[in-house]
């Protein structure tokens, strides 16, 4: 484990804007980082790791839409039961 602490959403951007980066990307990454804090592997600065939670929620929530759509395309075509 390294000293440095890392910011969270830093750490996932890098220098690109939050709208150039893949929602599957920002979740993979969101996840080997939080997987990595919670063992202890990794440290993050905790006030940033907050803060930077809304980079995280706004890729689950776009995640979430798009498969809420795709269950309403399923049963459309299924018909009703």
């Amino acid at each position: 484990m390294s000293d440095r602490e890392l910011n969270f959403a830093r750490e996932i951007l890098g220098s690109r804007s939050y709208r150039d980066v893949p929602d599957d990307e920002v979740l993979r990454e969101a996840e080997r980082l939080l997987g990595d804090w919670m063992s202890g592997e990794a440290r993050m600065e905790r006030p940033k790791l907050y803060d930077h939670y809304a980079l995280l929620l706004l890729s689950l929530t776009r995640q979430v839409r798009a498969l809420e759509s795709r269950v309403s395309e399923l049963e459309a075509v299924r018909g009703p039961q």
